[in-house]
């Protein structure tokens, strides 16, 4: 099931970040120290009563002159207008409205996106309550006071945007096909390999970073199974601010992984593994997605027979944070390997699937706890009572002990290689949740 896309859009300093941060609460502060991992999330994972949704901050563009501002503010809401199932379109009350917050208003307007209009900043309804209605003027329906610093009015703001949620549009009950979404930087030939898995010119393939606009489902049928290619979208290439080009691919990087079962990571061989390789990569790992690292334009590389073992070890390196990944190194044009594409991502998704029985799983860790002896405390060791599968993709065990904070990550690692040796579970995380119960339960 997809969860809706919330975008939060507006002009600079109006406080898109710290309404962010606060509506993601503890999502966005919670990040792991880890390698390829960014601690400075643009999404986050949130949810309002029983509304579960993405929030995406679009935020942040610092114009540097009076003549790009419209085109920098324009790109910004694009971007959301093309993602987002629902807008927060956010003015600050101190500044007033200014002719920058109509021009903004009349790209959504055009949109037909349910637009949610909240004036920021307003810390005392005493002060401030009169200025509010001056943005009656923008035409977007009734303006909510909000104050994200103070965080006043956040209720009522979240109240409004779950409204606009339609339940039916994220049942995918009914499509049970599987979803394999291409994600990685621009120009990697993620399109490329679209094309030349449906044999056809589905998707514009050029070698401008970015010629792809949307996302785009491409289905493929390969022996009688069919399948849904997300492409995600490149980028406008308006923008000629590196930081600018990386938020908006790990924005369409976020919206295709949240629909997507398995997850293709294109890298170019010739450019080899980046930063931004590794950050995008982090967030299929956070979602608990199949992920199948894909190698292309393998076949620019002058090779020996050492080549691909040296490769396979760098990226390991740089994505340490995903030891499960599955790798395969292909040419879109011509053809290499492609074939070998849809037996990873079906044997990835029967990993997904996975369940194993309980009693065979308690037997594994009973012989895991007697190789390697918990980890104490103070004289208190720790103890594992029982363990059970919950749920799939990813898979996800409970660990039931008798004090969670006895229950080191490197000890949960340690279990969590055990459990991949005995079932493999190759391409797909694992997750595990550590319960407390006390000795006489």
């Amino acid at each position: 099931m997809s969860k809706p896309i919330v975008a939060i859009v507006g002009r600079p300093n109006v406080g898109k970040s710290t309404l962010f941060n606060v509506l993601a609460g503890s999502a966005i502060s919670i990040v792991k120290d880890t390698p390829g991992v960014t601690r400075d999330r643009i999404y986050a994972d949130c949810t309002w009563l029983n509304h579960a949704f993405t929030l995406i901050d679009t935020g942040g563009i610092e114009p540097d002159s009076k003549d790009i501002i419209l085109s920098q503010m324009r790109e910004q809401a694009q971007i959301a207008i093309d993602t987002a199932d629902v807008i927060v379109f956010i003015v600050d009350v101190r500044q007033g409205l200014v002719d920058a917050d109509t021009k903004v208003a009349d790209m959504l307007r055009k949109s037909k996106k349910p637009v949610v209009l909240a004036v920021n900043k307003v810390d005392s309804f005493a002060k401030f309550g009169n200025d509010v209605y001056e943005f009656y003027n923008l035409g977007m329906g009734d303006p909510i006071a909000v104050s994200a610093a103070s965080r006043l009015g956040l209720g009522e703001l979240l109240d409004e945007v779950t409204k606009h949620f339609r339940p039916d549009q994220y049942e995918d009950e009914e499509d049970d096909r599987p979803r394999i979404a291409i994600v990685g930087k621009p120009n990697v030939g993620k399109s490329s390999i679209i094309n030349k898995l449906c044999g056809e010119n589905r998707v514009i393939v050029s070698n401008i970073a970015g010629t792809t606009r949307d996302a785009v489902d491409t289905e493929i049928v390969h022996n009688g199974t069919e399948y849904v290619f997300i492409d995600t979208a490149g980028l406008r290439r308006k923008s000629k601010v590196k930081e600018d080009i990386e938020r908006y691919s790990i924005i369409r990087t976020v919206t295709a992984v949240e629909r997507a079962d398995v997850v293709l990571m294109v890298i170019d061989a010739v450019e080899g593994v980046t930063e931004q390789d590794a950050k995008i990569a982090g967030i299929a790992h956070d979602k608990g997605k199949g992920i199948i690292v894909v190698v292309n334009k393998w076949d620019a590389i002058e090779k020996n027979d050492k080549t691909i073992y040296e490769y396979t070890k760098n990226i390991k390196n740089i994505l340490s944070f995903m030891p499960y990944a599955e790798y395969v190194f292909v040419s879109a044009q011509t053809g290499q390997r492609m074939g070998k594409l849809f037996e990873l991502i079906d044997m990835v998704r029967e990993n997904q699937t996975l369940r194993v029985q309980t009693g065979v799983l308690n037997e594994i860790v009973t012989e895991a706890v007697a190789m390697q002896q918990p980890p104490s405390d103070k004289g208190k060791r720790l103890k594992i009572y029982y363990t059970t599968q919950v749920s799939v993709k990813p898979p996800t065990f409970v660990v039931f002990v008798n004090d969670k904070e006895l229950m080191h990550f490197s000890y949960t690692r340690y279990l969590e290689n055990k459990i991949r040796e005995s079932f493999g579970f190759r391409g797909t995380s694992l997750k595990f949740i550590i319960r407390e119960r006390k000795e006489k339960e």
